[in-house]
């Protein structure tokens, strides 16, 4: 089984969203898995666990019920998106296992660029310096998983001023430009699908048409 990495660009979330719900849906135990890279236009979205309390100032920018794991979290442009359908009951992994994976290849990449960041025990993410760079939030349903990863790149951070991020009142959200100038986006995307490959695919090659 392979991943194939699928860049999709600027898409509307409700779309996205209903397309991986249905991906996870349709798919048997011989179809590959798959990452897509994508941004979305400005939108909050709320996890299963979300409450409308840590809603404080949304400024008509849509707020969106899903069914991922999590509380609150703020996508806009110059946000990496990583959606991860990756089907863990076949590659044996536990959901724990799988985060830690997802963390774990979030901070090699920041390594990549001499930044150091962390995990934050009971919070799940990536942290810099206590600042949050990349939220995560998945759904396990039928063995495999959909949803996934936000890493704030190069974006306007005011909106995550309107929520408590994931729950938490008065944490600090910060992104890549803020500590590495000039990186390219494209950049990113390889090395981060080139490090979430190495982490969750060790045993096969995996399909790409990022450029």
């Amino acid at each position: 089984m392979t991943i194939q990495i699928k860049d999709l660009g600027m898409q509307e979330y409700m779309t996205t969203y209903d397309r991986m719900r249905e991906f996870n849906e349709w798919r048997a135990p011989d179809t590959d898995d798959e990452i897509w890279l994508l941004e979305h236009p400005p939108v909050y979205t709320l996890g299963l666990a979300g409450k409308t309390e840590h809603l404080l100032n949304t400024n008509n920018i849509p707020v969106v019920n899903t069914d991922r794991g999590g509380q609150v979290t703020y996508h806009g442009p110059g946000q990496l998106i990583a959606y991860l359908l990756i089907d863990i009951k076949q590659r044996s992994y536990s959901i724990k296992k799988f985060v830690s994976l997802i963390e774990k290849s979030v901070i090699d990449c920041l390594c990549d660029y001499e930044i150091n960041a962390e995990r934050i025990s009971g919070s799940p993410g990536v942290y810099v310096n206590g600042e949050k760079i990349a939220a995560l939030g998945v759904r396990v349903k039928k063995g495999s998983t959909y949803h996934g990863l936000a890493l704030n790149i190069d974006m306007d951070l005011k909106p995550f001023e309107g929520i408590n991020p994931c729950g938490y009142e008065g944490l600090v959200c910060t992104q890549l430009v803020k500590h590495k100038k000039d990186i390219a986006f494209a950049d990113i995307k390889r090395k981060l699908s080139q490090h979430l490959i190495k982490n969750l695919d060790q045993s096969s090659d995996a399909l790409s048409d990022v450029a």
